[in-house]
């Protein structure tokens, strides 16, 4: 089974080209994800896989994302090859399935969400706001 589940945040804007026969668009992007602290509270860093996308997901992201936004990535590692200077360069990609929009902003870079003057702070009709001691943990 080759799936995966990757949570983070685009390092830059993403890159989209189209096919030259298909006219299929291709999106590229890295996204960083936080590996949490050690047992001492220590960072241990961060990884930076790069993702892929294909048609509509691909036009989707390149519309909607930008950098620093939160994206939720659901698809298949693939491994490749080429050469380079005569040398052989490896590869591994993430192709993404499915990417799914997980903070709000506009294409601006903008994370404060509008509509009809309700800001990022307020909740979302139907839903009521959290404070720390709602969370159980």
């Amino acid at each position: 089974m080759n799936s995966v589940q990757l949570i983070g945040r685009l390092t830059r804007d993403p890159s989209t080209s189209y096919g030259a026969a298909s006219q299929t668009a291709v999106c590229r992007f890295t996204i960083a994800i936080d590996r949490g602290k050690d047992r001492n509270g220590e960072d241990r860093g961060a990884d930076f896989p790069s993702i892929v996308c294909f048609g509509k997901t691909a036009e989707l992201v390149e519309k909607y994302m930008t950098k620093g936004r939160l994206v939720g990535i659901t698809g298949r590692i693939q491994t490749g090859s080429y050469e380079r200077d005569g040398q052989k360069v490896y590869t591994t990609d993430i192709i993404a399935d499915r990417v799914e929009f997980l903070d709000r902003g506009d294409r601006s870079g903008n994370s404060s969400y509008s509509n009809s003057g309700t800001e990022q702070d307020e909740p979302i009709p139907g839903f009521s706001k959290l404070t720390d001691d709602d969370i159980p943990f």
